[in-house]
């Protein structure tokens, strides 16, 4: 489960939440409770029922839950007093509030097009929406180097075509030997260097069931 709301992306698979393109520092408390609110969504959840998935058969604190609470919306940039994420249903629980969109998992298909990274004899399916680039295990292209920060990159992919963004790395990002200040749209064979790594960005067309590259 992969979903968009405000500036942040909750994904299930790779247990983060994105902010602003930054993984957001949830405790594994935080992030389950906001998978439980988001799959119930809009439904209200009982306290009763949150304490039992967050603590299976441990007697904890009635403030821990609040406190959980109190993280998920300073992390997420919410208010108590105004949420526009989650609200609290006194005297029952919370709820999840913030419209919210599913972004596709699998590899990316636009119209006719299919957008793919080339790295050596290696090639790198690039799905809807946020393709992290970087040090972490979880990346979509995971470049295992001193040199590469651990949240380096992103490639965003939707209906308009792709754009590269540099994510505050320590050593940049280039595309085409130039360094990527903020963001930068991609074309078909542009040439992506992340610390050792060079990867050609490729978009394919699609010809009946065939794809075939684009020229």
């Amino acid at each position: 489960m992969r979903i968009r709301f405000e500036d942040s992306v909750f994904d299930s698979d790779t247990r983060e939440v994105l902010r602003s393109g930054r993984a957001a520092p949830l405790t594994p408390k935080a992030l389950c409770l906001l998978e439980l609110l988001i799959r119930e969504r809009p439904k209200a959840v009982e306290r009763r029922r949150i304490q039992k998935e967050l603590w299976p058969g441990i007697w904890v604190s009635e403030a821990n839950l609040p406190n959980v609470v109190a993280e998920l919306r300073r992390v997420l940039g919410d208010e108590a007093r105004r949420p526009r994420i989650i609200r609290t249903v006194r005297g029952f629980g919370y709820a999840f509030r913030a419209d919210a969109t599913s972004e596709s998992a699998g590899a990316s298909s636009v119209g006719d097009s299919v957008y793919r990274l080339i790295w050596g004899d290696r090639e790198i399916a690039l799905k809807l929406g946020e393709n992290p680039i970087g040090r972490t295990e979880d990346s979509v292209v995971w470049v295992d180097d001193s040199s590469v920060s651990r949240h380096h990159a992103r490639i965003r992919i939707d209906g308009s075509g792709a754009v590269l963004e540099d994510l505050g790395s320590k050593n940049g990002t280039l595309v085409g030997g130039e360094p990527v200040s903020a963001s930068r749209r991609l074309a078909d064979r542009d040439l992506i260097q992340v610390g050792p790594a060079h990867l050609v960005f490729r978009v394919f067309r699609r010809t009946g069931t065939t794809d075939s590259k684009s020229r």
